[in-house]
């Protein structure tokens, strides 16, 4: 069994952004109550939970926003974007998310774990250097990344994002860093409307950005397509010393407010793809954070298939053949923008 980390607290379920919230405290609780089931309990390492300093913070967004989402705890009701709200717990929730991430990912880089999974809110990805946006304060995953390599001296990280909506804030995060890269799949047209396949990174980050937009109706067999054959040889290539997932269940087939298809059974294929490539990369070094997902039972299935495959209690393979799916133009179209800049896309 692989020693599988997990983030959980009970103060994550204080965010309350409002009654009929999609982004509601019931994603956890049926999250840490699935834990807690017989031939669950035991099976996990627990990270200890802290909050993100001020610093760590400041590497992705400005202080001033970090000072205003500070001024929102306590209060009872605050809006910061239309889709976007806090509660009294909320500010202690969001340090706590990130810090908790940034934990995770110091004791795998320091092999007390072999990976790990951040089961916390609010999420991350849409949260920009000023601003909040869908659901998302602080961002997470971008957080982590940074703090892998400036306290962890890890050169170069892979973030990749299968969550049902664009990650903006993690683009622009890394969009002119050739250290981090940024791999999405997402449902486009759609919110937040980034993330068309032009849009590579800028500067010395050209190249680095890896958007591959999909009309609805994508399910297991089209995203493994995808990440066999564009994720797989590029993150190879670019050799990262840790990989990081915006693990969105949004995807999943009769998830509320989405358009996917993939099943349980997928997002265990899809983890067990991630962590063959980092077991070719990076000594298997791997966590994932929670970012969407909003069908609770959807959600507490697809979250214990990809816990099962972390432990290595389930293979859960599911091979790759040459049916591609609905994925087959959407992936030539993403090969010819990125086969400049990856030598691996050109064979």
């Amino acid at each position: 069994m692989n020693r599988t980390g997990i983030v959980r607290d009970q103060r994550f379920l204080e965010h309350r952004p409002g009654e009929g919230h999609p982004e509601s405290p019931r994603r956890l609780e049926v999250l840490y109550d699935m834990l807690d089931e017989p031939e669950m309990e035991g099976r996990f390492r627990a990270v200890p939970v802290r909050d993100a300093e001020t610093e760590e913070l400041c590497q992705i967004h400005s202080p001033e926003y970090v000072r205003m989402v500070q001024g929102t705890q306590g209060r009872s009701y605050v809006a910061l974007d239309p889709d976007t709200a806090t509660s009294p717990g909320s500010y202690q929730a969001a340090l706590l998310a990130a810090g908790g991430l940034c934990e995770a990912i110091s004791m795998v880089l320091s092999g007390d774990l072999d990976n790990a999974f951040a089961l916390v809110r609010p999420p991350g990805h849409h949260a920009e250097y000023a601003r909040a946006m869908g659901f998302c304060l602080f961002n997470n995953i971008a957080i982590g990344a940074r703090y892998a390599q400036q306290s962890h001296d890890i050169e170069r990280v892979l973030v990749v994002d299968w969550d049902l909506h664009h990650g903006n804030g993690t683009q622009h995060a890394f969009e002119e860093d050739p250290s981090v890269l940024y791999f999405s799949t997402h449902q486009y047209p759609y919110y937040p409307g980034s993330g068309a396949v032009q849009q590579v990174g800028r500067g010395k980050g050209e190249g680095y950005t890896v958007n591959v937009p999909l009309s609805p109706g994508h399910g297991d067999k089209e995203y493994l397509a995808i990440f066999e054959k564009i994720l797989k040889p590029i993150a190879l290539e670019f050799k990262p010393g840790l990989v990081l997932v915006s693990a969105g269940f949004d995807i999943y087939e009769n998830d509320p407010l989405g358009g996917m298809r993939v099943s349980p059974g997928g997002f265990g294929a899809l983890t067990r793809c991630l962590m063959e490539m980092a077991d070719a990369c990076c000594g298997g070094r791997l966590v994932i954070t929670l970012e969407g997902g909003y069908h609770l039972q959807g959600l507490r299935d697809s979250v214990r298939a990809v816990l099962n495959v972390l432990t290595g209690s389930s293979d859960s393979h599911m091979t790759q053949g040459e049916d591609v799916g609905m994925a087959g133009k959407t992936i030539e179209q993403t090969i010819q923008f990125h086969r400049q800049y990856w030598s691996s896309l050109r064979a």
